[in-house]
């Protein structure tokens, strides 16, 4: 069974996101394993949300990325 980051739902077991963190990918966690902020880490997918919705603006991306947040384990309070 394929394990997927607590915080963004990017596959753990592929090499390109392994990071410090056993539930966490490179991109949600820090150098020491820690999660980011949640700010940080909901930048991070806005931004991913705009390289594959080029006409995604800033405001809609953040608050997609809130929405998509609230469904991942670490977010879900």
């Amino acid at each position: 069974m394929d394990k997927f980051c607590h915080s963004c739902s990017a596959p753990l077991s592929r090499p390109e996101f392994q990071g410090n963190a056993e539930n966490y990918c490179k991109y949600c966690s820090d150098e020491k394993g820690q999660l980011k902020p949640h700010a940080e880490v909901q930048q991070a997918i806005a931004w991913w949300f705009k390289t594959w919705q080029p006409n995604l603006d800033d405001a809609k991306a953040i608050t997609r990325a809130a929405d998509f947040m609230k469904a991942m384990p670490v977010w879900a309070n």
